[in-house]
């Protein structure tokens, strides 16, 4: 058929069953080794932090075998229509695949992800294929999707591929059943192990739980397995709504969600549980908002609920409803910048220590409502964060905030003008 083949990646350079969890649940102690791009010269023990490196777009909605290598800081630009927000939706789509969610929720409008110019087969079919690579202690490994839209959602193939040898791989054989055929490495009496997988969840995600680690070449494929879910799990997109940020809130558990509505909730936790960064948030608002920030507070009103407030020295604090939609985008992704993932509503890895763990911020439009000076700022901030290889961050951005960014040391920009 014209939309997926069987996945292959261009070259370059357990989910254990926890209850109230989602998603792949890496077995604790499999990841053990230094990691090569984390912190030089803090004096700290290198660990290893599993990260998404390079993008695969062999077709997918508007882009054709794109291929982009992702820094620590990566904006993707271009005019209107050149793919910005897409190429950050397959990111995101893989992050959600790799946390064991369905493929109908992922892409309940994947249709809309085969590329316009594809042709059905004989069958009727159409499809489409992403993939990402994901760099650590076990190397470069390569993870490949091929995709069935038409006439029904499907996983038709998987490849996970490392240290030039594939690991896993899997291929529809009856179109008549919900699952297609999986075989992985294994290196022992039986070279290949073969079993049926449910062509609707991401067969990387689930080899914790089939393979047993009795042989070397499970141990590798366990390994492989659980350094792409790690890094795939590190993703947070976060898409500040300043509608939704402006009243006061009830007191809560603290963690920011995907459009930053309960921002006073979390500032009102960091003010008690992150004296230090929250500190460090009140001089960031005073580079990036209107008049002089002495501080970032929170006051609890009568009705139980908490609003943040900009402190202003000896003048009235500001509530952050007054502020501009500009000014609230700024301070949440500066936020987001600054708690990490602890703070944030995110699904995380309970068996892995937060040490080898890492955030991946996913900002489709970045810019939106800010100023040059607020995007320098945060530009800026995230660079400085992501030195250690704690925090990495993926934006879209238009081309005024993408000069600001070619003039950024640290930030790669992927301009996707045709």
């Amino acid at each position: 058929m014209s939309g997926p083949r069987a996945p292959g990646h261009r070259a370059s350079g357990p989910r254990a069953s926890v209850p109230g969890a989602r998603g792949p649940v890496a077995a604790e102690g499999r990841v053990a080794a230094e990691d090569r791009v984390a912190a030089e010269g803090r004096g700290g023990p290198l660990v290893a932090r599993p990260a998404v490196t390079e993008l695969r777009l062999s077709a997918f909605a508007g882009h054709r075998s794109a291929v982009h290598a992702l820094g620590r800081v990566t904006l993707f630009t271009g005019p209107s229509g050149s793919g910005k927000s897409t190429a950050l939706r397959a990111y995101e789509a893989l992050a959600r695949l790799g946390a064991g969610d369905p493929l109908d929720e992922v892409f309940p409008d994947a249709a809309d992800c085969v590329p316009e110019r594809a042709r059905p087969d004989a069958q009727g079919r159409r499809g489409f294929r992403i993939g990402c690579t994901v760099d650590g202690p076990e190397g470069p490994v390569h993870l490949d999707l091929a995709v069935q839209a038409e006439p029904r959602l499907r996983i038709v193939g998987e490849r996970l591929t490392g240290r030039g040898r594939t690991l896993l791989a899997t291929a529809l054989r009856d179109p008549g059943r919900s699952t297609v055929q999986a075989e992985w490495h294994t290196a022992g009496a039986t070279p290949v192990t073969r079993a049926p997988f449910p062509d609707d969840l991401l067969g990387t995600a689930l080899l914790p739980l089939r393979v047993a680690g009795k042989t070397q070449g499970q141990r590798e494929v366990l390994a492989a397995a659980e350094q792409v879910v790690i890094g795939l799990r590190s993703a947070f997109a976060c898409d500040p709504r300043p509608e939704r940020m402006r009243a006061p809130v009830p007191p809560g558990e603290g963690r920011l969600r995907r459009g930053c509505g309960n921002l006073a909730e979390v500032l009102h936790r960091t003010h008690t549980d992150c004296p230090r960064r929250h500190h460090r948030l009140a001089a960031v608002a005073g580079a990036g908002c209107a008049g002089p920030v002495t501080g970032v507070g929170v006051q609890e009103l009568p009705g139980g609920t908490v609003r943040a407030v900009l402190e202003r020295g000896g003048r009235p604090v500001t509530p952050l409803g007054r502020l501009g939609d500009g000014e609230l985008r700024y301070l949440a992704l500066a936020l987001t910048l600054l708690t990490g993932p602890g703070v944030l509503e995110m699904d995380r890895i309970a068996e892995v220590p937060d040490a080898m763990q890492s955030l991946t911020l996913l900002a489709d439009g970045l810019d939106r409502g800010l100023d040059g000076r607020q995007v320098g700022e945060l530009l800026r901030l995230a660079t400085g964060i992501a030195a250690d290889g704690h925090i990495r961050v993926a934006g879209a951005v238009g081309e005024r905030a993408a000069g600001e960014a070619r003039r950024t040391p640290g930030v790669t920009v992927v301009d996707l003008r045709g």
